[in-house]
């Protein structure tokens, strides 16, 4: 089916945008708009900015023999520079020009590591400082180079004669010049915001003119009031970027303090919305929820950020600006997505997962939704951001929001999702010992005619999570026996949970030292199938789903039941 002609003309206007972009980028890395870049160079860094990213001196030590494991792919150089060798992974190269492994030497601690640190520094100064072009000059990648350079500055500098000395000031001035110019035009998104970070920590660690300081911070400002939601979600609905962002918002926090610069009031509120969020997504083994974009989660990495919050009490239930809704009693989570797509420039990674939830128990989970391989193939990433690769429903086989398919597009764009849910009206349900809510999405309107509703209510203390799912047309006239009315009701389960059928035929999940569920339909016979988790940490899984399978002109609405029959530690509830 034809896109709309809203989703069209939204498409080729951003294609148009991002030509345009990539014009006007390439005009400015000529040799006219260049000496625009030039100017003064700073004298000296005044303050490294902390880094909170996690670091292992182990990689240190990989690095300086030769072998680099960036964006989960092992390169070894045989000897050679890394910026001298051809790399065909163009996440790796993208790791590699941003420079964060620096904090790999920095916490090594040793002058072996800080050498290595500057000898491949001076690599990159000799080989791309001059040439603005390709990946290292993206402004996305040039954004992460200018913050590591400046927060890992004091390994780079350590032991550092003066000619390197003043040529890293020089490049470093250069690249802070140039994302200066590109950043207002940069796409919309965590890059842009990243930029405007990176100017702020430069205006801070750099000794620069009050105006600066007051610019950068001003731009910074208006970028998170843009992009950070009043939730602490981010415009891209993604819980990856809420991570991300704070990992470089709470070093620059502390950077403002310890300049005795007064932070802007946006960064502040900022960062008091995001870390509630963060915890708001995350499950009680401390993994964030698989939506729209988010893979294998790093629990380190979350611990590290979130000891930085000082907000008490559970995490909040209803995150509606983000769109997503959480129910928690018992040692049970359920995290369920309602919200409507994305816009179309910051949708990259956006699924097509509406009224899609995930469940855990304890510290385990067993409803999932299959994520995405973060590292992984790029031609898997259209099964992991379908429909199908997420638990709740599909219709003729056929995902509730749509993806771009032409190169053309995909060569500018990557793949913006396309036609998606619209109108995604929640209604909370919470009443005395349980919570809920109502929800449904017009994403199979255009196409079939017909809604989707989802009602989840978790009561009992967790011990029963009951759904309904219903499919029913606008202005409530019967949905016509056509052959496009096939419905599946997917509920993925975690690859570590055993999938059993007991004496009465029900389906029992349970695991190894973990609580035990069983699932149960009232209108349907469940079935089981073979399915994939994209987000292991060590790459895809097999795994399996409970399949609900009906024609919806014969059965409009399905109950099903997940219930709580044995709690770990304790003798099942018969």
């Amino acid at each position: 089916m034809a896109l709309a002609a809203g989703s069209t003309t939204r498409l080729w206007t951003l294609v148009a945008k991002e030509f345009w972009r990539k014009t006007r980028r390439r005009l400015r890395a000529g040799p006219v708009y260049r000496w625009r870049y030039s100017g003064r160079t700073p004298e000296r860094v005044l303050i490294a900015p902390p880094d909170l990213r996690l670091a292992d001196p182990q990689i240190a030590l990989e690095i300086y023999y030769g072998r680099y494991p960036l964006s989960g792919h092992l390169v070894e150089t045989g000897g050679k520079s890394p910026f001298q060798i051809e790399v065909a992974n163009r996440g790796w190269v993208k790791t590699l020009h941003g420079f964060r492994w620096l904090r790999h030497m920095r916490a090594a601690g040793t002058e072996l590591a800080a050498a290595n640190a500057r000898a491949l520094v001076s690599d990159w100064i000799a080989m791309h400082s001059n040439q603005i072009s390709g990946i290292a000059w993206e402004p996305g990648t040039t954004a992460k180079r200018v913050i590591a350079w400046l927060q890992h500055s004091s390994v780079v500098l350590q032991g550092a004669e003066f000619p390197f000395y003043r040529a890293f000031l020089k490049s470093l001035a250069v690249q802070i010049r140039y994302l200066r110019s590109m950043a207002r035009e940069m796409p919309d998104g965590k890059d842009r915001l990243r930029a405007r970070i990176a100017l702020a920590f430069a205006a801070l660690s750099l000794p620069a003119p009050a105006s600066a300081l007051r610019g950068a911070t001003r731009n910074l400002a208006e970028e998170l009031d843009r992009q950070i939601l009043p939730d602490g979600g981010h415009i891209s609905r993604n819980p990856m970027a809420v991570l991300e962002l704070l990992a470089d918002l709470l070093p620059l926090r502390q950077t403002y303090a310890n300049q005795a610069e007064t932070p802007p009031a946006a960064l502040m509120g900022a960062i008091d919305r995001m870390l509630p969020a963060l915890r708001f997504f995350r499950h009680q083994d401390g993994s964030l929820a698989r939506f729209n974009g988010m893979g294998a989660t790093i629990h380190d990495r979350i611990a590290t950020i979130l000891r930085h919050d000082d907000t008490a009490g559970a995490p909040l239930l209803h995150a509606p600006h983000s769109g997503y809704e959480r129910l928690s009693m018992g040692g049970v989570t359920v995290i369920a997505d309602t919200g409507a797509s994305p816009p179309i420039d910051v949708s990259n990674a956006a699924h097509a997962g509406c009224l899609a939830f995930e469940l855990s128990s304890g510290r385990q989970h067993y409803v999932v939704n299959a994520g995405i391989d973060t590292y992984g193939a790029a031609e898997f990433r259209p099964l992991a951001r379908a429909t199908a690769a997420h638990s709740t429903a599909t219709i003729n086989d056929t995902s509730s929001a749509r993806f771009s398919h032409s190169l053309r597009v995909n060569d500018l764009l990557g793949t913006p999702l396309l036609g998606g849910p619209q109108h995604v009206p929640c209604k909370r349900i919470d009443q005395k010992g349980a919570q809920g809510f109502i929800a449904r999405h017009d994403g199979y309107v255009q196409r079939f005619g017909f809604q989707h509703e989802r009602e989840l209510k978790l009561s009992s203390e967790g011990n029963v999570l009951a759904g309904r799912d219903r499919f029913l047309r606008p202005g409530g006239a019967a949905i016509r026996n056509n052959g496009r009315d096939f419905v599946v009701v997917r509920f993925h389960i975690h690859p570590d949970i055993n999938l059993l059928q007991d004496e009465h035929d029900r389906l029992v999940l349970t695991a190894d030292e973990a609580d035990t569920w069983v699932f149960t339909c009232t209108e349907v016979a469940p079935e089981v199938e073979e399915s994939i988790y994209f987000a292991g940490l060590g790459g895809p899984r097999r795994s399996r789903q409970i399949v609900l399978a009906f024609k919806a002109s014969e059965i409009a609405e399905v109950h099903w039941q997940l219930t709580r029959t044995g709690i770990a530690g304790y003798p099942e509830n018969n």
